[in-house]
């Protein structure tokens, strides 16, 4: 084109469209104007930083498969052309290629993992627990070097001086702090801690990346002991946070919120001790009027009420008692007097066998007796004792006096002769 030539408007912003398309630049920079209406071709921006600003376009199809979902105040990386808008008069820069820079990856990152753990169920509420009401053992796992853990330690001194508190100083920050952080959830849960605060002070979102690192999340959705996260200030939010039974927004509000204060346990038991002050003298009171009415009745007003039932029943057992003893008597004696009968009845034939059998054994034993042997002439030798029966004649000799049984006495005799043989 003749430099010298006037041109015109048209012709102008062609030849400065022509001239921009031939530039391509990546560009990072902050949106800090978005507008993304339905029915639109393209989603316009504009991206700044501390000096500048830039208008942006990005056709709809290249939007939508860069799979980035712009917000304002989001660093983002982007390639492109500038272009002229003739109409307007506008420069506007083409955009290409499209992804988040610096934090904004490192955010995109951040919701991957939140969206996995999420699907997972990690960072449901149904899944949290309560912590304990009264914890006795509290583990901090933080830097031993940082505001933070002086600030636990003061805030649980000042309010529930009780609980023992142990501290697992770790990393918290940098390639070795998952590691370490880990390793001191393990050892305050060894060391059967009721409660851990996971605590560390404010920093840039790159520091606080450890907090949402995916092995730590599902570290602390394992652990037995109820977890309290307390990363950085007020605005800072970490998958830590989401996964954590409980969220303070900073660490002293973490030690606030795992443990009661003293002034509260002791309004507590005030409370308590007028409840039961008030519940003992109701008791008492109850107590008492029962007592009273008890002490109205007849049991206690006539003695002679506790006896008379007993005494009543005595008598009557007496009188059923007189009464049957006479009527027990006549049928005793009658039931005596028909014995007696059916005995005289029977008696004789009772002892007629038995007196049969005697008779027979008494003539037997008198057949067998020696008196009846001697009654038929036959006798009996003695020795000179008078005991010992003579059953040979080597038993004595001659001269020998002995004693001769017969039927109706003894005899002196001498033994003049033996004779041997029958």
């Amino acid at each position: 084109m003749d430099r010298e030539r006037a041109v015109s408007v048209s012709e102008a912003m062609a030849a400065a469209k022509r001239a921009l398309e031939k530039i391509t630049l990546t560009v990072v920079g902050e949106v800090s104007e978005f507008s993304d209406k339905p029915g639109y071709r393209a989603a316009y921006f504009t991206v700044a930083d501390r000096d500048a600003s830039m208008s942006c376009l990005m056709w709809r199809d290249a939007y939508l498969a860069s799979g980035v979902t712009l917000r304002c105040g989001m660093l983002v990386e982007m390639t492109g052309q500038f272009s002229a808008y003739a109409p307007k008069g506008r420069m506007q820069f083409v955009v290409r290629r499209l992804a988040l820079a610096g934090e904004g990856k490192l955010r995109l990152q951040v919701a991957e993992t939140a969206r996995r753990l999420e699907a997972e169920g990690l960072l449901r509420d149904d899944r949290k627990r309560s912590l304990p009401e009264y914890p006795m053992r509290i583990g901090v796992v933080t830097s031993p070097r940082g505001k933070a853990v002086h600030d636990v330690i003061r805030t649980l001194a000042r309010r529930y001086p009780v609980a023992e508190v142990l501290v697992a100083g770790v990393t918290v920050e940098g390639t070795d702090a998952v590691p370490a952080i880990l390793e001191g959830l393990t050892a305050v849960a060894q060391a059967r801690a009721d409660v851990v605060l996971l605590v560390r002070g404010g920093g840039s979102y790159e520091d606080l990346m450890p907090f949402n690192d995916e092995r730590l999340a599902r570290a602390i959705a394992a652990s037995p002991v109820p977890v309290v996260s307390g990363i950085g200030h007020e605005p800072d939010t970490t998958i830590t946070d989401f996964v954590a039974d409980v969220r303070a927004s900073t660490p002293t509000a973490a030690a606030e919120a795992s443990t009661p204060a003293v002034s509260e346990l002791a309004g507590r038991l005030e409370k308590l001790s007028r409840l039961l002050g008030r519940a003992l003298e109701h008791r008492v009171r109850n107590a008492e009027h029962r007592v009273r009415l008890l002490s109205t009745r007849p049991l206690f007003c006539e003695p002679d009420t506790l006896l008379g039932q007993a005494g009543q029943a005595v008598d009557n057992a007496a009188r059923a008692l007189g009464r049957a003893i006479p009527v027990g008597l006549a049928r005793d004696a009658a039931r005596l007097s028909y014995a007696e009968e059916g005995l005289m009845r029977a008696g004789p034939r009772i002892v007629e066998r038995p007196a049969d059998a005697i008779a027979r054994l008494a003539g037997r034993l008198n057949d067998l007796s020696p008196l009846a042997i001697l009654g038929r002439g036959y006798a009996v030798c003695f020795a000179a004792d008078g005991s010992t029966v003579v059953r040979s004649v080597s038993e004595v000799s001659v001269g020998e006096v002995v004693e001769v049984r017969v039927h109706d006495g003894r005899l002196g005799c001498i033994v003049e002769r033996i004779e041997e043989g029958r």
